[in-house]
């Protein structure tokens, strides 16, 4: 069973490399339920598995489905593993960036999820060394993270000055109808 499952993850991975996701979802999909059968949820190897299914969820927009796995699996690798493990430091990693790369995210979300990979990142550094390819990465998310959050909060304001000004043009055109309607009803009162 476990040759199996590993050669479903290899065909998995290689339909991802073909740009073929379709047909890597279901293998991966299988690949940690596989591990989960034969070794249940708190095993590394279906810790693995599920930041892996969680990271190609989130490479491909299924942002609801890595989120539900990692809201139940995060708090095991932190557990099991502990909180300052690499495994659970990556798993940080794709939490975070199941918020930031939703383009449907709040500002406050993206702000949790800013806080989330500077708490990671420093946790890695203090752990690995800030050269750690853990370390790096989750700067690199980091980086990545503060882009959109920088992105959205202009947005944000320009929106917010758009409805302004729109609601200042709006309340010109009503004065200027009232003028208008006065001096319409000046002029035919003096006729």
């Amino acid at each position: 069973m476990k040759t199996a499952i590993i050669l479903q993850g290899n065909i998995a991975n290689s339909y991802e490399d073909l740009g073929r996701p379709e047909e890597a979802l279901p293998l991966r999909r299988d690949v940690y339920s596989g591990w989960l059968r034969l070794y249940g949820e708190e095993h590394e190897e279906t810790l693995r598995e599920a930041n892996n299914y969680a990271r190609f969820l989130v490479d491909h927009k299924r942002f609801e489905e890595a989120k539900a796995l990692l809201r139940k699996m995060m708090p095991v690798a932190q557990r099991v593993l502990g909180c300052n493990d690499r495994l659970t430091l990556t798993m940080k990693r794709v939490d975070a960036a199941v918020v930031y790369k939703d383009d449907g995210a709040t500002l406050d979300d993206l702000r949790e999820a800013v806080t989330r990979l500077e708490d990671a990142e420093r946790t890695a550094r203090r752990v690995f060394g800030g050269a750690h390819p853990v370390a790096t990465a989750i700067g690199c998310d980091l980086r990545e993270a503060r882009a959109a959050l920088r992105t959205r909060e202009t947005q944000d304001l320009a929106q917010d000055a758009f409805r302004t000004a729109r609601a200042a043009l709006a309340q010109e055109r009503a004065e200027l109808a009232q003028t208008l309607a006065d001096a319409a009803r000046q002029s035919s009162g003096s006729a």
